[in-house]
């Protein structure tokens, strides 16, 4: 049986609008041969806006081809439109790296997740702070590295982040990971980098944000899937997802609504990446869902 993904890829392309993107795109694919699966679009403002689009399409052959295809793209169809475009095989499995601290509920649903199948990627490293989560991991034949955050060791911290991830990762996760990236790392991973956290952020920053805002009877709790920029909790926003809670939950239960909804959120939005149905725009995305 052949696999859906054989031969598959995706096209997403962003520039400034004007007549006659998706005709010049279309009719590029058809040229080639290829049978359009997809199409999503969008355009902030018909009138000097910016345009973006997501394709999904089929060509034979294109596993052996893609450089030409995209060679003949550019040449032909993305310098006309001064386009930011990419193609992506869908038959191969991007690689994903996962950091965690101690909180486990998002780094294993996402484990589970991937060893469903539910998420198409390799999560080829756990990296934690603390080596609690060490044989959890491992169970999953996921090789789990220590890396200590030690007080002013931060740059030799980051380092050996960076080697390990080296050639090992398409995607870095930050599943509940409680340390603070440098520019250098963020840097080297550009809109590559999906941290998680609760929605009370601003009001409920810091420690123990559940049980402050059960004190203040808080009726909506949530979470905020986004891509890691230098300021801190400000970066591109991909998914968000609220539930509604009462007086009557206390601050366990309060935990455990949040960190239900973390989990959702998250996989929604490593999903979404995968599959390249994020388009960023400066400090907003485009998300064809």
């Amino acid at each position: 049986m052949t696999s859906s993904r054989e031969s598959t890829a995706y096209l997403t392309v962003t520039c400034k609008d004007r007549p006659g993107i998706v005709a010049a795109v279309s009719g590029f694919l058809f040229s080639k041969n290829a049978n359009i699966i997809h199409s999503d679009q969008h355009s902030s403002d018909p009138v000097g806006g910016r345009f973006f689009l997501r394709m999904k399409f089929h060509l034979n052959g294109i596993e052996s081809s893609l450089e030409e295809f995209r060679n003949e793209f550019t040449e032909k169809v993305a310098k006309k439109f001064d386009m930011d475009w990419n193609v992506n095989p869908a038959w191969i499995r991007k690689k994903t790296a996962i950091l965690v601290s101690k909180f486990d509920h998002a780094l294993m649903d996402l484990l589970w997740r991937a060893k469903r199948d539910e998420l198409f990627t390799t999560i080829t490293m756990v990296i934690s702070n603390h080596p609690d989560l060490r044989e959890a991991v491992e169970s999953f034949g996921v090789p789990f590295h220590h890396v200590p955050a030690e007080k002013g060791r931060k740059e030799e911290t980051e380092d050996c982040i960076l080697k390990l991830l080296d050639g090992n990762a398409d995607l870095v996760i930050l599943a509940r990971y409680m340390q603070i990236l440098s520019p250098k790392l963020i840097d080297a991973y550009p809109n590559r980098i999906i941290n998680i956290h609760h929605s009370f952020l601003p009001a409920f920053v810091g420690a123990d944000p559940y049980r402050r805002a059960g004190e203040r009877g808080v009726k909506l709790i949530g979470a905020t899937a986004h891509y890691v920029t230098e300021e801190l909790d400000q970066g591109p926003i991909i998914e968000q997802d609220v539930i509604r809670v009462s007086h009557r939950h206390d601050v366990d239960e309060l935990k455990i609504l949040g960190r239900d909804i973390e989990r959702q959120v998250l996989s929604r939005a490593v999903k979404w990446h995968l599959t390249e149905r994020v388009l960023v725009d400066g400090n907003k995305t485009v998300v064809f869902i």
